[in-house]
């Protein structure tokens, strides 16, 4: 079976959740929910993740309330706005935002 990038299957070797960042004959590329260490397995140990793993996972996630780096961002988006520099601005809201997906979100 073919998976599309993006989207988060089971490695039933090992029973973990991963995400499909590639294909490389027949195997495919695989990291962790977020990023991190990335790797290949042989597309015949996947299954897709039902809603539940998925859920399951995103529970597991450290939550964005307790994270040192999201306020700091967040207060540097502040600092930008307060500031009246709307370019800086605007790349600190993407710094928050891509932090928030990458560390945060499935």
């Amino acid at each position: 079976m073919t998976y599309r990038v993006g989207v988060f299957v089971m490695d039933t070797r090992e029973n973990r959740l991963v995400q499909v960042i590639g294909h490389i004959g027949d195997r495919v590329q695989v990291r962790t929910p977020g990023g991190g260490l990335e790797w290949e397995v042989p597309a015949d140990v996947l299954r897709l993740a039902t809603s539940e793993e998925r859920a399951a996972a995103r529970a597991a996630k450290t939550s964005p309330m307790n994270c040192a780096e999201c306020a700091e961002l967040d207060a540097a988006r502040r600092r930008a706005v307060a500031g009246g520099d709307e370019e800086q601005a605007g790349d600190a809201l993407v710094a928050v935002r891509s932090h928030r997906r990458r560390a945060h979100a499935l």
